[in-house]
């Protein structure tokens, strides 16, 4: 019987240059480095919908929203990750670890458009993840099959309280932010998939 391979352990550090050279985004946690998977059409066209939806109400805010290439560290965990979209208010608090200033430590809202491959970590692992974030008031989570988005939001005694919505006519009120995103916007020029066969741009 032989040994057990020996696991090779990265520190933050040589994750961030790793990071600065590659040509993909990762995931990093507790000394391991993984791949994040890529994005469809759909995927992109809705983020850039919520981005796009965010910043034009936030032009005299003091929240400002970012899009999948600031990356986040949860610091009650160690890990470092990429929203889909951040909202961040007021001044950004940057992880002390990364010399470069290019993760953020205090959201105050995410989203994450829900994938084929990455639905259940979204659900679940990561939902834990960021449920410990102090800063954090919601994240959603945002289905790229139908309109559909969930909306967790913390509430004053730190339990967390999930409202849906399920139709283009509906509009989301983000707390924290204070804004009211329709429906209609996040999925303006999304085409569905007719029917579950043909969901083969769903990743």
């Amino acid at each position: 019987m032989g040994l057990p391979k020996l696991l090779r352990l990265y520190t933050p550090q040589e994750y961030f240059a790793l990071e600065r050279q590659a040509d993909y985004r990762s995931e990093y946690f507790k000394g391991e480095i993984f791949a994040m998977s890529g994005g469809t059409r759909r995927h992109s066209v809705i983020a850039v919908n919520i981005l796009a939806g965010l910043h034009s109400r936030m032009i005299n805010s003091p929240c400002t929203p970012h899009e999948a290439n600031f990356r986040l560290k949860i610091k009650a965990t160690g890990l470092l990750t990429y929203p889909d979209v951040s909202v961040y208010c007021g001044d950004v608090e940057f992880d002390p670890e990364d010399e470069q200033n290019e993760t953020g430590l205090n959201p105050t809202v995410v989203f994450e458009v829900l994938s084929k491959t990455t639905e259940a970590y979204d659900r679940g692992a990561k939902s834990a993840h960021y449920r410990q974030i102090e800063s954090l008031k919601a994240y959603l989570l945002v289905s790229q099959k139908a309109p559909h988005v969930e909306l967790y939001s913390r509430s004053p005694d730190g339990s967390w309280r999930l409202t849906e919505a399920t139709a283009l006519e509906s509009t989301v009120r983000i707390p924290g932010i204070d804004v009211d995103l329709p429906l209609a916007e996040v999925y303006a020029k999304v085409v569905f998939p007719e029917s579950p066969s043909s969901r083969t741009e769903d990743d």
